[in-house]
């Protein structure tokens, strides 16, 4: 099963439109959408405006792939149930939001394990197709990184200064 997914804040159109006409030629495929506000009717793909968070939770359990906007909360949720994510992330000056942040957050995590970006509807359709390879599944930890911690403490209780604090990121995961 493909869990698609854009978010609750703004329609993703693109999106939904490039997996349903996918989906058309494949209706083999179990695909479940959580399309927020948007007043497209997908033709091939169920769809949902939103979903409860133990609703949300349930799918992407369930899913062999997330395919999603470049969202923090999706990606870390696919990484957390070590499911491959395939991200396509918005334009702005495509009205797809108000600022290209999710550029930059595919980016900086589209060389991480478990993440996939695709930068065009037809890549997309290439990594479902399987002409493009999906990357291997990522995962996440729950907690943060004890170093990462230890140097927030010290920080806060005032033993270091903050701008001196060693610069180390707080998931052990975006470490390269």
């Amino acid at each position: 099963m493909i869990f698609v997914t854009v978010g609750t804040q703004l329609p993703f159109d693109r999106l939904i439109r490039t997996v349903d006409d996918w989906a058309g030629a494949h209706p083999e495929v179990e695909v479940f959408a959580q399309v927020g506000p948007s007043e497209m009717r997908a033709a091939h793909i169920e769809t949902v405006p939103f979903v409860a968070p133990d609703e949300a939770d349930r799918r992407f359990r369930q899913a062999d792939l997330i395919v999603s906007h470049a969202g923090m909360g999706s990606i870390i949720t696919a990484l957390k149930y070590k499911k491959p994510i395939l991200i396509l992330p918005r334009v702005a000056a495509q009205g797809e939001h108000r600022n290209d942040h999710q550029m930059a957050t595919a980016k900086w995590l589209g060389v991480r394990r478990g993440i996939t970006v695709a930068w065009t509807e037809q890549e997309v359709s290439r990594y479902l197709e399987g002409e493009l390879q999906l990357s291997q599944t990522g995962e996440i930890s729950d907690s943060a990184d004890p170093q990462f911690i230890n140097n927030l403490r010290s920080a806060i209780m005032g033993e270091v200064e903050p701008r001196l604090a060693p610069k180390k990121l707080a998931f052990g995961w975006l470490r390269h």
